[in-house]
């Protein structure tokens, strides 16, 4: 929510007429604009990406890199305190029913109050034959009562509060969990400003940056006795983790800096620690509500505790093979989560014969959630798994929990459709994810690798853990999407860390976003290209790409951490010229030879001059005329700015 309004904020200092965003909108116009904006919650690449199934591996390039040189991974203590709380009961997981539907039908879901009166919540969603609906409930109770046991003992354990969740994905759900976080750790300051604050329109889903931006309107004195409140929280709490120590930015300052997919991997990776407050590393109280997935990182957990860190230089891997085909499960339910108003029961309907399909008993703030999984999508992904079982050799592991009533739904038809491959030979395996987070771990510690056939939350999770193990940075990871009605997607492998990045390169003229997922992107699109249309260019180009970034890898062209040293545009330097250099020594296409051979020639000759100019552009501010809509020229003289480089690019035909 902080940067929609910024965003919506710099578009009207550019003078674009956009409305504010209205948090509590009254008229049909602002009502309007509050469902218009609500869309681009989340990520806005993710419709597109999700009419395919997720193929997700680390290029072999990027594994030798690792295992030649790999990363440092903080030492673990078989005395660490770290643990993953989750809720016991009254959570999703628990509340779960599901249901495989026979035909295409149009479903409702309505509130039904204590006195029979009945609300319409969505009128109309389509179900296709074969398709698995599911409706759960989170009690509000039980969550607060959650947060408030483990507050206490996190401060008699002597260990870091540290909430971890998925606010930019579940963006209806997980906010309002956050937001109770944060009432619940800051009760006493909401429940002695509860009129100020309403005054204000605070929100504490939004996080405690919403409560300390929106209180700067008050009187001095009155301000200052709201942050003095604060404080005192902070002296009879335990110690939240820190996002930004030196700034004093916590956990639960806004809801989307501490995501629980790239949070949870540094924590294993930290020796199972967290910033806090003092700039210090410290153990840490890993809250994840829900118990859905929480018990993965729990088992990662408990495996690095016993054996010791994972080590990079000889672990295996774990590919993945995701479902996430036409908004697959949890990450589809925006538009079907809903906060209860009442005591009372919320029911999805089938409005064809009047039969309540799935009902759930709720109380006044408990968070309802409905999701989707198509009959299409889980039917390519059998086929995916099945293709990359029969490609690599490796086990495919399906991480399906039968006492879970979607999975049980899944692994019906997965077993189901196994059966219309041959999988002779094949070893795959249904196991709940505890057990297949455990075999995964044993095999990679011992060199081998194990293929991950996960739903489309778990794909989220699990390719980012890994990979940020195994080779440092989900960033360099090859994301190939197969879509259902054919071609294909090509992704680079994270974007998280890009917002921190953009905001260094505004200040620094540093930019160290690292690019090798889009370069390995990039040659799988080519080698695609040329598998599917027999186009022999594609494949040259592409080949000659994957020798230019086992160069760039040996060669230790990726960005580094500083002002002065290699940033996004040296590396892009060198992946041209290595990729002109391979170019230029093929012999399968005299054309493409005959061309790169001149450039490959200039890029090398002036690499000391280039190198000078791309270095000697860091270190002051930089004005790209914008942060969420950056001014094109500006851009772009921010990113070229070697003029030699410029004048040899811009000069060929």
């Amino acid at each position: 929510m902080p940067q929609l309004k910024e965003a919506i904020a710099e578009l009207q200092a550019h003078g674009c007429k956009v409305p504010d965003y209205p948090e509590t909108p009254k008229t049909e116009a602002e009502k309007d604009a509050k469902a218009r904006y609500d869309k681009v919650k989340g990520s806005a690449v993710n419709p597109v990406l999700r009419e395919g199934n997720s193929d997700r591996r680390a290029p072999k390039a990027v594994k030798d890199y690792a295992r030649k040189h790999p990363h440092s991974m903080g030492a673990w203590s078989p005395a660490s305190k770290t643990r993953v709380a989750t809720m016991g009961q009254d959570d999703f997981f628990s509340n779960e029913k599901s249901v495989t539907v026979a035909a295409a039908t149009n479903v409702r879901i309505e509130f039904v109050a204590a006195d029979g009166a009945v609300k319409v919540l969505k009128d109309k969603t389509a179900l296709k034959a074969g398709e698995i609906l599911d409706a759960t409930r989170m009690s509000r109770r039980a969550l607060v009562a959650f947060y408030e046991q483990q507050i206490a003992r996190a401060k008699a354990d002597g260990v870091l509060f540290s909430l971890h969740l998925k606010a930019t994905m579940m963006k209806v759900s997980d906010p309002i969990l956050f937001g109770h976080a944060v009432t619940v750790f800051f009760e006493p300051v909401f429940t002695r400003h509860a009129e100020t604050f309403a005054r204000l329109g605070v929100n504490p889903n939004n996080g405690l940056g919403d409560v300390l931006a929106k209180i700067k309107a008050l009187p001095p004195a009155e301000r200052a006795a709201i942050e003095q409140d604060i404080q005192a929280v902070y002296a009879t709490r335990p110690a939240l983790a820190m996002v930004d120590s030196d700034k004093g930015i916590t956990n639960l300052h806004v809801p989307n800096d501490v995501i629980v997919d790239a949070s949870m991997p540094v924590v294993v990776r930290d020796s199972g620690k967290m910033w806090g407050p003092d700039g210090k590393l410290h153990d840490t109280k890993a809250m994840i509500p829900d118990r859905c997935y929480a018990g993965i990182y729990q088992a990662i957990i408990e495996d690095c505790r016993e054996h010791g860190a994972l080590n990079p230089a000889t672990m295996g891997s774990v590919p993945n093979v995701g479902l996430m085909a036409q908004k697959a499960e949890e990450y589809g339910s925006h538009d079907k989560t809903f906060v209860a108003p009442a005591v009372g029961t919320i029911r999805i309907i089938d409005a064809g014969t009047g039969r309540t399909l799935l009902s759930q008993e709720v109380a006044k703030g408990d968070i309802f959630r409905a999701c989707q999984t198509r009959d299409v999508a889980v039917r390519d992904w059998v086929k995916l798994a099945v293709r990359r079982a029969r490609a690599s050799g490796a086990p495919a592991v399906f991480w399906l929990d039968e006492n879970r009533a979607h999975d049980a739904q899944l692994i019906a038809k997965v077993q189901t459709y196994l059966a219309e491959h041959d999988t002779q030979g094949l070893d795959i395996r249904i196991l709940a994810p505890v057990e297949a987070m455990r075999l995964s771990l044993q095999r990679i510690r011992e060199g081998l690798d194990t293929i991950s056939v996960t739903g489309n939350v778990l794909r989220d999770y699990l390719t980012d853990l890994f990979p940020i193990l195994e080779i440092g940075t989900s960033a360099k990871m090859l994301s190939v999407v197969p879509l259902l009605a054919g071609g294909g997607l090509f992704e680079t492998g994270a974007g998280g860390s890009a917002p921190k990045h953009v905001q260094q390169f505004q200040q620094e003229g540093y930019l160290r976003w690292d690019s090798l997922g889009e370069f390995s992107a990039l040659a799988a699109s080519l080698d695609h290209l040329g598998a599917s249309f027999g186009n022999a260019r594609a494949t040259v180009l592409a080949q000659a790409l994957d020798q230019a970034i086992g160069l760039f890898l040996d060669n230790n062209r990726s960005p580094a951490r500083k002002v002065g040293q290699i940033d996004n545009r040296g590396s892009h330097f060198y992946l041209a010229l290595y990729w002109a250099q391979a170019l230029a020594a093929q012999d399968q296409d005299a054309e493409l030879k005959e061309r790169f051979a001149t450039l490959a020639k200039a890029l090398a000759e002036n690499e000391t001059t280039i190198n000078e100019e791309l270095l000697g552009a860091q270190g002051s501010p930089v004005d790209l005329g914008g942060y969420y809509r950056p001014d094109p020229v500006k851009a772009s003289r921010a990113m070229r700015p070697s003029a030699t480089l410029n004048a040899i690019i811009d000069g060929q035909p």
